[in-house]
């Protein structure tokens, strides 16, 4: 219900996404609600596609969140750009209580798939060349850093809220 829509394209492998995470994650939270959070896929490093397709099977399951912050955590072992593993994210969500063998078919599914494409071909067409890109209300982030975004979003706060 929030009315600042914060677009977040991240590639789960990208170092930068990982170090910027926390810092979204407190822009909405210091929001109180007036700022809703919506990740989309820009799988620009070899291996994040499988990634992001485990991350969209822990999403059927209600776990997505922790297990983005799993993978996030041990990117530096999974996400090598020389050799990347995204296999290993398996390892990272056992005793997380997610299912599985049923995450391993979803993950498969040709609907994840799907959303995969939709989001490539959002980054095509909104022209994203790089990780993470943001987008607030639909206003695209032009000077990339932790201020500049701040600033964007507190504007439409202001805009939105009036406060």
């Amino acid at each position: 219900e929030a009315k600042v829509v914060l677009v977040e394209f991240f590639d789960p492998a990208c170092e930068t996404c990982r170090e910027f995470y926390p810092h979204v994650k407190d822009i909405v939270r210091e929001s109180r609600g007036k700022v809703r959070l919506i990740m989309r896929y820009a799988a620009f490093h070899q291996g994040s596609d499988e990634a992001v397709k485990i991350l969209e099977a822990t999403r059927k399951q209600g776990l997505y969140w922790p297990s983005l912050e799993a993978a996030l955590k041990e990117q530096p072992v999974w996400a090598s750009h020389s050799q990347p593993r995204p296999q290993l994210i398996w390892e990272l969500l056992f005793g997380s209580g997610l299912n599985m063998a049923q995450a391993k078919q979803d993950a498969a599914s040709p609907e994840i798939a799907k959303l995969l494409a939709q989001d490539m071909a959002d980054v095509q067409a909104l022209n994203v060349r790089k990780t993470p890109s943001f987008f607030v209300n639909g206003k695209p982030l032009k000077n990339f850093g932790l201020d500049e975004l701040k600033t964007l979003v507190a504007d439409e706060i202001k805009v939105q809220y009036g406060s």
